[in-house]
């Protein structure tokens, strides 16, 4: 059972994650310099960053939060 609400939750997390990223994208791809969404879509780390200097705050909030409970719960599975 335990395996199953851990598996279950890595991927909420996962989802998150990605879903949080393409958010960030998104911002960055309305504001100017425009390349800057397409080198944070593939540049992970880039996102937040950005996304911090574009003042889009709760995205980044969101990104962080959702990187930080996927790697724990990664770390988790591995145990």
């Amino acid at each position: 059972m335990r395996d199953e609400i851990l598996a279950g939750t890595l991927v909420l997390a996962f989802a998150a994650l990605v879903t949080a990223h393409v958010a960030l994208v998104v911002g960055l791809a309305t504001r100017s310099p425009r390349w800057r969404a397409l080198v944070a879509l593939v540049v992970l780390p880039l996102a937040p960053y950005w996304g911090h200097k574009g003042r889009m705050h709760a995205r980044v909030g969101l990104w962080l939060a959702s990187a930080a409970s996927y790697v724990l719960l990664r770390w988790l599975a591995n145990r």
